[in-house]
């Protein structure tokens, strides 16, 4: 009998889709977390400036309608401030989002055209294989 095997080896190949895919997961999270940990950084910072330009705008009122018109003010600056950054940050998730949906369905693609590729090499030697296996039972 031959030693030789009638299907192809497919492991090695599976295990690249795998280490592909978690790949670009991984890379795709890290930039997420980077824009979550700077969208955080700009809005405390915005918050300090603004608790900082509140505590002088306040020693400098002279009146309360002076005071509350300008802390009104700020606190509408930094609220539309804060929704810029959290408008621009959201934009970037969802590019980024986007393009990993891309990615993901090139490299699904990818695998689906290898595995066809895979199928049709080895379909010849599975039909060789059963008209043997077929004989052999035949001649038993």
């Amino acid at each position: 009998m031959s030693t030789r095997k009638t299907q192809p080896e497919i492991k090695g190949f599976f295990e690249k889709i795998r280490a592909t895919i978690e790949q670009f997961w991984g890379g795709t999270k890290k930039n997420a977390e980077g824009l979550k940990e700077k969208a955080g950084d700009n809005i405390e910072d915005i918050k300090e400036s603004v608790t900082a330009k509140k505590a002088a705008t306040t020693k400098k009122a002279a009146t309360k309608n002076v005071t509350d018109n300008t802390n009104k003010a700020r606190k509408e600056a930094a609220n539309l401030n804060a929704k810029d950054t959290t408008v621009t940050t959201k934009k970037t998730a969802n590019a980024i989002k986007a393009k990993a949906a891309t990615k993901a369905n090139a490299v699904t693609g990818e695998a689906k055209k290898e595995i066809d590729a895979v199928k049709k090499t080895a379909a010849p030697k599975i039909a060789k294989a059963k008209t043997y296996t077929a004989k052999a039972v035949k001649n038993k």
